[in-house]
């Protein structure tokens, strides 16, 4: 938002100069980002926190001068005309959860016709154009109070009357900007008696809005509840200079000046006489507590003691009440548009930033003990320096996914009920993620889109869960891979990255954690390619899932090359030891190799000759591979021929023929019994 630093010096009387002025309000929190001349003009362009409303209009600033510079800040004190007959114009609040109070005055006979030029100048300064002199009166006074409100053409308003209410389902409201609005049970609109008039604290309406015929206005300043006009701006696609200062907080009690003052610039432009006193109707009052303020908490929370004095003139300059207590200990009331201060911690952060950042020493916080490191950490490490050796790029994904990849993800052997987010930015970010893969998804359909064909990357995060009224996190590790492996050798072909590629990538992962088996099956999710995909085992327990992403899946990513993804379950890795480097001395005796020819079902897999062989204890079996598998006509249909490769060695004698020749008839036997042919 833009401040004028000319428009500040007319509430306070500060004597810096407009480049100090804004420094200073910088240090104080209150953010000048540039400062530029226009028209000759100096113009600050601010730059606010969302919950300093307060701050979002030149009084408000002005108020953070006064307290930083210990000068008077000049009260906003309307000049109005005696007032000509009676209102008689009810106000009637039915909601009162949605519109706390409302306050109305109305000007009979005026006249629609250009602004000031004062008026003008300072609103294109501010970034606005002017409309006409009623229209621009409530803008003018939005900037310099903060306040929004809003003038009706008072006889299109049928009845007699206003009523704050919640709109009927099927009622269309035409907003100023010419759009019809369907509005819904859950709109807070402001109606006469037979139809909405503006959406509250959001527009007006078109049919009331102020045109050159307009005789007699009604002029609204209101206090709306800051969820509904979110939820409401939120639904109709909707954000006004309004709608932005009722959803974070606007102030209750400055409805009162905020119409006086719409009135008095009203009547200086457009003339007319001021019909009644004021309407001000209150449905619920919205006190604040009382804040106690400990000087202990003073000294332990900034480290430094403040005088009586000084707590006393800062908070009386912000606007705040104090009163003193017990010793030297303060009770502290907050003032209706300071909605941020809710805590004794909040009025201590006033204290600090208005007696100044810099004017705390410099010290170093006591410390007492040492850095203690968290008992998972030499794992995130190790995982983590695989990762990165293995040539895969770290990535950080959104924790939320939309329902549907909340569920699909969340479906495996240890399937997850998805936990919703309470408050969603929109139907994609719904759920909290149940897996990492659908974020990695994402990155890598993101480099493809651009031209990055080549994607290796892995992601360490929490995925989350519904656990009865709660919810649990548990680690997981991903990681994604498309492409081709690229070798830096000019003349060796690259080759595409393949599910093998992945499955090296995972032994190698998991080879760092000590473990007395790992096994591999083809009990995969149903968002894996069947065929082309698997579960790792790693003593009795599943620890990951690796394959080729679905095509279905990679179809409805627009994805134009297969990806491959693995997902670790880290909560259950981790309960495994990393591995300790532990030296073996190599056998000086020669090895003996032997060659066998099955043929063998194609339901038959690798890990069922693995595990058969393995339970014959043969210590001196040092090495048992495929070397060579065949299918063809030659085998038949539905089964395969392989080559197993075996190598014998011992590490304290020469092993003998009739040794090896006893162990190679167990491995027969064992390899027959599950069906297998020799081959001659």
């Amino acid at each position: 938002m833009r401040i004028i630093p000319a428009w500040l010096r007319e509430f306070v009387d500060v004597v810096t100069d407009d480049r100090q002025l804004a420094e200073d309000l910088t240090s104080a929190g209150i953010a000048v980002e540039s400062i530029q001349e226009e028209n000759g003009s100096t113009v600050y362009e601010m730059d606010l926190t969302t919950n300093r409303v307060d701050a979002m209009n030149h009084y408000g600033v002005a108020r953070e001068a006064s307290a930083i510079y210990d000068v008077e800040l000049k009260k906003v004190e309307p000049k109005l005309p005696a007032i000509k007959g009676d209102a008689c114009f009810p106000i009637v609040i039915e909601d009162a959860q949605g519109c706390a109070r409302y306050t109305a005055r109305i000007i009979r006979n005026v006249k629609i016709g250009p602004s000031p030029e004062h008026i003008v100048k300072r609103l294109e300064l501010l970034g606005s154009r002017s409309i006409n002199n009623v229209a621009d009166a409530t803008n003018y006074a939005l900037n310099e109070l903060g306040h929004p409100t809003h003038a009706f053409d008072l006889d299109l308003l049928e009845g007699g009357t206003i009523i704050v209410r919640r709109a009927r389902e099927g009622e269309v409201l035409k907003t100023l900007d010419g759009v019809d609005r369907k509005l819904t049970i859950e709109d807070l609109v402001i109606a006469d008696a037979s139809k909405p008039v503006a959406l509250a604290g959001v527009m007006g309406g078109f049919d009331t809005m102020i045109t050159e015929r307009t005789k007699h206005v009604l002029i609204e300043s209101a206090w709306f509840d800051p969820a509904t006009v979110r939820s409401m701006a939120k639904r109709h696609g909707m954000h006004t200079d309004a709608s932005h200062r009722f959803e974070r907080g606007a102030d209750y009690g400055i409805t009162s000046l905020a119409c006086d003052r719409v009135a008095e610039l009203i009547l200086a432009s457009a003339g007319g006489e001021l019909h009644g006193d004021r309407i001000d109707t209150i449905a619920r009052d919205l006190k604040r507590a009382l804040i106690p303020l400990r000087h202990s908490e003073i000294k332990r929370n900034l480290g430094i003691d403040i005088g009586e004095g000084e707590i006393e003139r800062i908070l009386r300059r912000l606007g705040f009440n104090i009163t003193r207590g017990d010793a030297s200990d303060f009770s502290v009331q907050v003032p209706t548009w300071r909605l941020d201060v809710e805590r004794e911690i909040d009025v201590l952060e006033e204290l600090a930033r208005i007696h100044g950042y810099n004017n705390f020493p410099n010290t170093l916080p006591a410390f007492s003990g040492a850095v203690v490191e968290l008992p998972d950490e030499p794992k995130n490490a190790k995982v983590r320096e695989t990762m990165l050796a293995l040539g895969y790029d770290e990535a950080i994904s959104i924790t939320f996914v939309s329902e549907q990849e909340a569920r699909v993800f969340g479906e495996n052997t240890r399937p997850r009920e998805p936990l919703p987010v309470a408050n969603p930015l929109n139907d994609e970010s719904a759920y909290m993620r149940t897996s990492l893969l659908p974020g990695l998804i994402n990155v890598v359909s993101y480099n493809l889109n651009r031209g990055t064909t080549n994607v290796r990357l892995f992601e360490a995060g929490e995925v989350f869960q519904r656990l009865g009224e709660g919810h649990d996190e548990r680690r997981h590790l991903g990681f994604a891979a498309t492409g081709d492996l690229v070798s830096k050798n000019v003349h060796i072909v690259a080759q595409p990255y393949t599910f093998f590629h992945m499955k090296g990538d995972l032994e190698e992962l998991l080879a760092a954690f000590q473990h007395q088996s790992l096994s591999f099956d083809a009990q995969a999710p149903e968002y894996f390619h069947p065929g082309r995909a698997a579960r790792a085992v790693m003593d009795g327990e599943t620890v990951a899932y690796f394959g080729q992403l679905h095509p279905e899946q990679a179809a409805g990513q627009k994805l134009r090359q297969d990806v491959y993804l693995a997902e670790v379950m880290l909560d259950i890795l981790y309960r495994h030891p990393l591995r300790e480097p532990r030296y073996q001395r190599i056998s000086k005796f020669p090895a003996v190799e032997r060659d066998f020819s099955f043929v063998l079902d194609d339901a038959i897999t690798f890990e069922r000759i693995h595990s058969v062989i393995a339970e014959l204890g043969l210590t001196e079996l040092q090495k048992f591979v495929p070397a060579e598998i065949y299918r063809g006509e030659k085998v038949g249909t539905g089964k395969y021929s392989v080559l197993l490769h075996a190598g014998f060695q011992a590490q304290d004698r020469t092993l003998r023929d009739d040794e090896v020749a006893q162990w190679s008839a167990q491995i027969i036997t064992r390899l027959q019994g599950l069906g297998g042919v020799l081959r001659a």
